[in-house]
């Protein structure tokens, strides 16, 4: 089979981080590329689920009031101290 030249505009950044986690994987970009492409044949599509997520967007102040709340909320009696913890685990 013959080989055709192609070519990618990819963010700077993304490409190199990309070529050094494929490096570390004992391949380069061009053979990442390949089995990629191989693997949407094989397919008949991406080799990956694509879905939309949807997820409750929630403003800083939002997710605060909530961290604060949950916080409030945990009582200073519960649970065990480290000291009691360590101790019971050490008898065992």
């Amino acid at each position: 089979m013959s080989k055709v030249q192609t070519s990618l505009r990819l963010e700077e950044e993304t490409l190199v981080q990309a070529k050094e986690i494929l490096k570390s994987l004992g391949m380069n970009f061009t053979e990442a590329v390949n089995i990629f492409a191989s693997m949407v044949v094989q397919e008949r599509g991406l080799p990956f689920d694509t879905t939309l997520h949807t997820y409750p967007a929630i403003s800083e102040e939002e997710a605060r009031e909530k961290v604060a709340k949950s916080l409030q909320e945990i009582s200073p009696t519960s649970g065990k101290s480290a000291g009691e913890f360590f101790g019971e685990l050490l008898e065992s």
